[in-house]
């Protein structure tokens, strides 16, 4: 029996929805309603949980084989699993997870779906600085004297150059130097000159900004075996 729970909160079709797919199996029909029912109450915006198949007794080879063309997920509540399926689990890459309170299998399968929605770009700003000087540098390129005013500038870190119009350059930065001495890092307040490859159109007073990228966040993914959870 094939049951599709789908979150109240539909986003508009141009959305992309992302699926939760699990094989659940429960230790009575009454108890697959009621989960079934709980799951139809879990929404996590962006992802629609749907249970594939439902059914009663112990997780078993037919169970493992459909999760693993479908989610590679078998959640199961107040049941256990059939012995010697171990290898079938490492070969299908599918992860069961056994539980015994119904509570707390909403709330994994919850946490589950919000690990799957996908995060915006982020970046975190690492230093500023402004552009307070020119330098003749390469035939393409130039060397800004650089103002720290916040944060700091590194060797190896992405950078930007802000005009007033929007950002004119992104580059890598290659080296800095406070007169004829190499340095690799720059603090607030310190003045440096960075060079600039195949690139002329900065001008003073432009904004310069080192930036990283956000940590990306730990998605879900199936982890080959079974896992326990029952309290």
């Amino acid at each position: 029996m094939k049951r599709k729970i789908i979150e109240k909160d539909r986003p508009a079709p141009a959305e992309k929805v992302q699926k939760l797919e699990l094989v659940l199996k429960c230790d009575s029909a009454g108890s697959a309603e009621a989960v079934t029912t709980v799951l139809s109450q879990t929404v996590v915006p962006g992802i629609e949980i749907s249970i594939v198949r439902s059914g009663v007794g112990l997780v078993n080879k037919s169970d493992i084989l459909l999760a693993g063309t479908a989610g590679g997920l078998v959640i199961g509540f107040q049941v256990a699993m059939m012995p010697g399926l171990e290898k079938l689990l490492r070969d299908s890459g599918v992860e069961v997870r056994l539980h015994g309170l119904i509570y707390r299998l909403a709330e994994d399968i919850k946490a589950i779906a919000e690990s799957m929605v996908p995060s915006p770009a982020e970046e975190q700003i690492i230093g500023t600085g402004a552009v307070i000087a020119l330098f003749k540098g390469t035939r393409k390129g130039i060397i800004i004297g650089c103002e720290i005013r916040d944060g700091f500038l590194a060797v190896g870190q992405r950078f930007r150059i802000i005009s007033p119009m929007g950002p004119v350059y992104t580059g890598t930065i290659e080296s800095m130097h406070i007169e004829e001495r190499a340095i690799q890092k720059a603090t607030r307040g310190q003045q440096v000159g960075i060079r600039i490859r195949d690139f002329k159109k900065t001008r003073i007073g432009d904004l310069v900004e080192s930036f990283r990228a956000a940590p990306k966040k730990n998605l879900w993914r199936p982890k080959a075996g079974v896992t326990r959870i029952t309290q």
